[in-house]
């Protein structure tokens, strides 16, 4: 069977089970107690009874004894015998069973005997002693009915009183715990809510318990990895768009060539040359966001020879930088980077099409070794970077001069440092008189 499903309901049950315990245990003990208490009251009175009855016995020098009793008091010699060996002195019949067991209790020396006929009477003998010999023997006698009517209502009593107890401790208990777990489920709500339409919304630093202040610390810690995810997401997805835009235009245009007039074969060529050449950097960009996505998962990565990528891309772009010279140049120093050669040429493509687009004539790439990283220096002989920009360089949708002309939309550099920062490395930007220089950190390969 299964229990309760609620935290509310499980808190409540736990602890009046557990208080239900305690209660019980101090009930029985109470119970034990008293009838403890009850039976040492009922001997203290069969004692006082057969002492004040043998303080009126007269022993002679020959040893008989007698009783000098001039006090009525018939209520204590209704349930006392005297007994000079087996022979009743004084007393009721002994023809009773009572009475019976008084002569057999005097008889055998026992102190105490107990019997339920015709009612529950408890009997007690005292030895009357005259020169170290027992010389008569005063049994007394006590019903136990009072005791048991005592007994048995005090037990009625605490048992009612602990089930009273017990249903309110358990209607208090559960209103206390619905009231201490309400702020936990309101904050769930608020959580929830937020995680789907807000995802910017934070529980802050409001004074609250310690545990609930510790929650709320943990949902804005989850709601901020949260929105991360999404920005994360969001960012990908304009780069991706951002990377396959201008080779996707260029299929586009070359298509509609095709399609609207007619070309020499030279010309169909050069279009379908055009054409694959803009699928195969469709798919190098695909197969380079593939292995970055692999790398952040924290998949095994490949090495390249990074001079070797840096002299590829400058010769791709050799024709498309308006006369303006990429000089690649490696320095001493072990230049194996440990990425792949798409993720390295993905990451520097951008950060060298910057370059051309600011360069006034030379674009110097500087490839060098250190001793546990590769760095790769990216210099242009343009204007710089303006003090007010250089924080922002590498920040999404921003862009040095948004009226130069150019149509990115301020996504290149960005990438470019996912791309580092995902194969564990990372790149940074600086200015001088003599132009702007991006500084690329690759882990040894």
């Amino acid at each position: 069977m299964r229990g309760p499903r609620s935290l509310r309901s499980r808190v409540t049950i736990a602890a009046t089970l557990t208080l239900a315990f305690w209660v019980a245990v101090v009930t029985i003990g109470f119970n034990l107690a008293l009838a403890n208490r009850l039976a040492a009251q009922a001997d203290d009175v069969l004692r006082l009874r057969a002492e004040a009855v043998a303080s009126t016995l007269v022993i002679s020098l020959t040893g008989d004894v007698s009783v000098h009793d001039t006090r009525p008091d018939a209520a204590i010699d209704q349930g006392t015998w005297t007994f000079e060996g087996s022979r009743l002195i004084e007393g009721p019949a002994v023809t009773t069973v009572v009475g019976g067991q008084a002569q057999a209790l005097a008889a055998h020396n026992n102190r105490h005997a107990e019997t339920d006929e015709p009612y529950p009477v408890r009997l007690y003998a005292q030895p009357v002693m005259s020169q170290g010999h027992k010389v008569a023997t005063v049994v007394s006698s006590v019903e136990l009915a009072p005791y048991a009517q005592i007994r048995n209502a005090v037990l009625l009593g605490s048992a009612v009183l602990a089930l009273l107890l017990m249903g309110g401790v358990f209607l208090v208990m559960r209103l206390a715990v619905s009231r201490a777990l309400s702020p936990v489920q309101a904050m769930t709500q608020q959580a929830a809510a937020w995680s789907v339409g807000d995802v910017a919304g934070r529980f802050g630093d409001e004074v609250r318990p310690s545990e609930l202040a510790l929650l709320a610390g943990t949902l804005d810690a989850l709601l901020a990895r949260l929105a991360a995810v999404l920005r994360h997401e969001r960012q990908l997805a304009a780069e991706l768009s951002h990377e396959l835009r201008t080779p996707l235009s260029r299929i586009i245009a070359e298509t509609d060539l095709l399609r609207d007039r007619d070309q020499s074969v030279e010309e169909l060529a050069a279009g379908h040359a055009s054409i694959v050449q803009g699928a195969e950097e469709m798919r190098d960009i695909l197969e380079t966001l593939l292995a970055t996505a692999r790398t952040e998962t924290g998949a095994p990565t490949g090495s390249c020879d990074a001079v070797e990528v840096a002299r590829s891309l400058a010769a791709r772009v050799a024709d498309s930088t308006s006369g303006k010279a990429v000089v690649v140049v490696r320095k001493p120093g072990d230049i194996r980077a440990g990425v792949d050669a798409a993720v390295l040429e993905r990451a520097l493509a951008p950060v060298l099409d910057n370059a051309l687009r600011y360069a006034v004539h030379e674009v110097r790439i500087e490839v060098k070794g250190g001793s546990d990283a590769v760095m790769i220096d990216v210099l242009d002989d343009g204007p710089g970077i303006q003090g007010a920009s250089l924080p922002h360089v590498f920040e999404p949708g921003r862009r040095g001069d948004p009226a130069d002309g150019h149509q990115g939309a301020g996504l290149g550099l960005a990438l470019a440092r996912r791309l580092l920062v995902a194969s564990g490395g990372g790149i940074s930007a600086s200015s001088s008189p003599l132009g702007a220089v991006f500084h690329l950190i690759l882990p040894r390969g």
